[in-house]
């Protein structure tokens, strides 16, 4: 479809332009208009409609051929978005040529005009700038989710002035979750604030902790063996290779980093009990799913053993 649009265009446009230029060779054929020919005033309109259609005609090409050749839709986005400003810039300079007839003439004036235009639209101007970091440094895409400043979420657009969200955790919500809102983020903010990934394309998957209480008469050894050992047969071998992933990506950095392969458990003391803190991988999207069920299945099997897993008794747990 998007083919057949700009063919339809670019046909278009070379009609209205072999109609200016065949106007144009008539000369005079019509009244003046407040002292300007009428002829001149379709020729240049005729002009005009030529470059808007040439223009967009193969700007729907263009896009067509990297949506049917793109590896995956954020790159088809990212590419679609810098067509879409290198078109719009060639197509104002086309058009204002078209109108005009003074070529150098349009394009010494938008130099003025923009270098005025650098001052009173300052936020914009930066907000295009920040476009242009992520386009270049990627350090998120559409699909990623990201903390962006106050702002987490899903990225589900990425424009010139503004990146938007598809907000998660928020003040409806907590434990990771989408809220239904849509979060619209300055670009420029991206030049001023901490980005956080969280699923990179490189590397889309975090450490989580899943946190259980303890008396301080539970078999600790025991407790942390078995914790260990309901969190390996649910994750371990995913999250091994995972980790040999991740490892191939720290190879390519000077960090030296000791990783685990399989999930560890540590330990914290606190005031009335000891909490149990299983640390494995997951992907970011499956964090709360992954926690829920984990904690189910380390529940489970502590009441199995309830003469050497003890909980916290009172309300200070």
């Amino acid at each position: 479809m998007t083919r057949r649009v700009g063919l339809l265009a670019l046909a278009l446009g070379v009609a209205s332009l072999l109609s200016s230029v065949a106007l144009r060779n008539l000369g005079d054929v019509g009244p003046a208009i407040n002292g300007i020919e009428s002829s001149l005033i379709a020729v240049r309109a005729l002009s005009v409609l030529a470059v808007a259609l040439l223009v967009y005609g193969a700007y729907r090409l263009a896009a067509g051929a990297v949506e049917r050749r793109a590896g995956n839709k954020r790159r088809a986005h990212t590419v679609r978005n810098v067509l879409r400003f290198a078109f719009g810039v060639v197509g104002l300079i086309a058009v204002l040529g078209a109108i005009t007839e003074q070529w150098v003439g349009v394009l010494f004036s938008l130099g003025v005009l923009g270098f005025a235009v650098t001052f009173a639209l300052q936020q914009p101007l930066l907000s295009l700038l920040g476009w242009v970091y992520v386009i270049i440094k990627e350090p998120y895409g559409v699909g990623d989710r990201v903390r962006i400043g106050d702002a987490k979420g899903d990225v589900i657009d990425v424009d010139f002035l503004v990146t938007t969200l598809w907000e998660v955790n928020g003040d409806l919500v907590a434990s990771h979750q989408p809220s239904g809102r849509v979060v619209t983020v300055p670009n420029s903010v991206v030049l001023s604030a901490e980005v956080y990934n969280y699923s990179w394309s490189e590397f889309p998957f975090v450490w989580n902790e899943l946190a259980v209480q303890v008396a301080y008469e539970t078999d600790l050894e025991f407790a942390r063996e078995r914790m260990r050992t309901v969190a390996d047969a649910f994750l371990g071998d995913e999250m091994e290779r995972r980790v040999e992933r991740y490892r191939r990506v720290l190879g390519e950095t000077p960090v030296e980093l000791e990783v685990r392969d399989r999930p560890t458990v540590n330990v914290r003391q606190a005031e009335s009990w000891v909490e149990l803190k299983v640390r494995y991988l997951v992907h970011p999207r499956q964090g709360q799913r992954t926690r829920n069920d984990l904690y189910e299945l380390i529940l489970a099997e502590f009441n199995e053993h309830p003469e050497r897993v003890k909980f916290p008794l009172g309300r200070n747990r």
